[in-house]
């Protein structure tokens, strides 16, 4: 096989490959055309409570970090910054939608060491679970600076409903 051949070949390889990602992709947002519409954005979004910025990772089923959802642009990593508000988060995404996440619809908290193909030190991602439209979902964000993670987690804290004690 001569070298003009076995570049053909791979190059037959390589358009095989990216007709495939974008079939899945489209069939992707087939499957997920149910999801609803991202909130409403609040006029009120000038004086931010918190200020983070970082990369958006990515919007994923809740408690399954490999079902990505396509839809609204929420399969997209991004550059981002996230604000906090006392109505809620504001994920503000340059050349992509931005994602606004209403506080009453904040379920929980916590941090993961990777989500859908961005895997980081352990605890590296801000994970916020929440429910959009009837859909549990959980969506990624790291922050650029790691000292900024903590204080972010714990203005985040502040939207989960208090636990009563009995």
């Amino acid at each position: 096989m001569t070298q003009l051949q076995a570049g053909m070949v791979m190059l037959a390889v390589a358009v095989v490959l990216i007709v495939l990602v974008a079939v899945g992709w489209r069939n992707r947002l087939k499957r997920q055309q149910d999801i609803a519409p991202l909130p409403q954005i609040p006029a009120d979004t000038a004086n931010p409570t918190g200020y983070y910025e970082g990369m958006y990772v990515v919007t994923t089923t809740a408690g399954d970090w490999l079902d990505r959802v396509a839809v609204h642009g929420l399969g997209i990593r991004t550059k981002a910054t996230l604000r906090t508000y006392p109505h809620g988060v504001l994920i503000e995404r340059p050349g992509s939608t931005d994602v606004y996440i209403p506080a009453e619809s904040i379920s929980a908290v916590r941090t993961e060491s990777g989500m859908v193909g961005k895997f980081v030190e352990s605890e590296g991602l801000a994970v916020i679970s929440w429910k959009l439209g009837e859909r549990d979902v959980d969506t990624a964000f790291r922050t650029r600076q790691a000292a900024e993670k903590q204080p972010l987690l714990a203005q985040l804290q502040t939207y989960l409903p208090a636990v009563q004690e009995d």
